[in-house]
């Protein structure tokens, strides 16, 4: 197939795959994540947003030198076929882990908060039913469902004026009221939210505007910024230092605080229309790493998404012990960081080889 055929994803679509790519579960438990600056901590998803934007910047320079290339066949071209391969693979697991990770936690979640007498079997089977759709009409499939996931979730943001109505603004100030340690930690365990626009190493081929992939990137990012921003806002005003430390999904203790004469729990609503951001940032992963297999197996085939949606059914149906699962997620985000730098590393064996293709000339 002509390359110019597979170019499908405009300007929005790659500011909306990348902010959805984003927005998961981890918003739900942003506030708890940077608990260790407290009330210091509002402003540090704005630092977040300047980071990704610096470390998007070797992507884009990596992938406008391989223009119709993925991160996969870059691997191949830099590493050589088999090391390239290898390191493709582990990208493969990579993708439909932290896939099988957010699932697992939403549905946990569903489970404790709206379900607690059911089992997460049937609402894994419906979950990965939906997920297989959208994936199967291909990337811009998934970009026109992450735009609708955006516009159908965004107007849960009118609940935060509840929060900022009962908080105190008083706890925004002293700005600075962390050590250096405290700031690193921080860091460290809430930069996993900021995981997801990596992704575009891996659908950078299918840009029309691949000139404008930067800016375009940087949207989705600041979007996901601001909607962190304003969350942590609201959070830091309306809990104590100790909620903020100890409970697990402030936002969802936020909305149960909502009081509306029409709907009796706000909390349950909102889990019930977060499916559509964690199918959004899912089907986003899932879709890499089914990429990947076909960049494995040298075809494109439709049975590698079945057999991805397989593995996430026995992954996440399987009941692990919490140690586990804790070093399972905290592994995951420890990987997700090391991808965001990886291009940093092609980008030195590229020019290595590219001086000395110029020496042999």
């Amino acid at each position: 197939m002509h390359i110019n055929q597979v170019k499908k994803l405009n300007g929005y679509h790659v500011v909306f795959l990348v902010q959805s790519s984003l927005v998961g579960v981890g918003l739900l438990s942003m506030p708890y994540l940077i608990s260790p600056m407290g009330f210091s901590q509002w402003w540090l998803p704005l630092v977040f947003g300047i980071v990704a934007n610096i470390t998007l910047i070797p992507m884009i320079w990596l992938l406008k030198q391989y223009k119709n290339h993925n991160i996969y066949t870059i691997n191949e071209k830099l590493l050589g076929k088999w090391l390239g391969r290898f390191v493709n693979l582990l990208l493969v697991l990579y993708a439909t882990a932290f896939g099988a990770s957010l699932i697992e936690r939403y549905l946990d979640l569903v489970q404790v908060s709206a379900l607690p007498d059911k089992t997460i079997i049937g609402s894994l089977i419906f979950f990965l039913f939906l997920l297989t759709y959208i994936i199967h009409g291909g990337i811009k499939s998934i970009a026109r469902f992450c735009i609708m996931t955006f516009f159908l979730t965004l107007p849960m943001m009118y609940f935060l004026q509840w929060g900022y109505v009962d908080g105190e603004i008083s706890h925004m100030l002293p700005f600075y009221t962390f050590t250096s340690e405290e700031f690193v930690k921080a860091f460290k365990d809430g930069y996993v939210t900021m995981i997801g626009y990596e992704l575009i190493l891996v659908y950078y081929p299918y840009v029309i505007h691949q000139q404008k992939a930067f800016k375009h990137v940087s949207i989705g990012i600041w979007i996901s910024c601001i909607i962190y921003f304003l969350v942590t806002f609201v959070a830091v005003m309306f809990f104590s230092e100790w909620q903020l430390a100890n409970i697990l999904y402030p936002i969802l203790k936020l909305l149960k605080s909502v009081e509306m004469s029409f709907i009796d729990r706000v909390d349950v609503m909102g889990i019930s229309l977060w499916v559509f951001l964690v199918l959004s940032t899912t089907s986003v992963y899932i879709w890499a790493g089914k990429k990947g297999l076909d960049s494995l197996r040298s075809n494109n085939k439709t049975y590698h998404l079945y057999i991805l949606a397989i593995i996430l059914f026995i992954v996440v149906a399987i009941p692990f012990s919490d140690s586990f699962e804790k070093i399972w997620h905290s592994s995951i985000n420890y990987v997700g960081y090391g991808i965001i730098l990886w291009p940093n590393l092609l980008i030195i064996i590229h020019l290595i080889k590219f001086r000395k293709r110029e020496s042999v000339k």
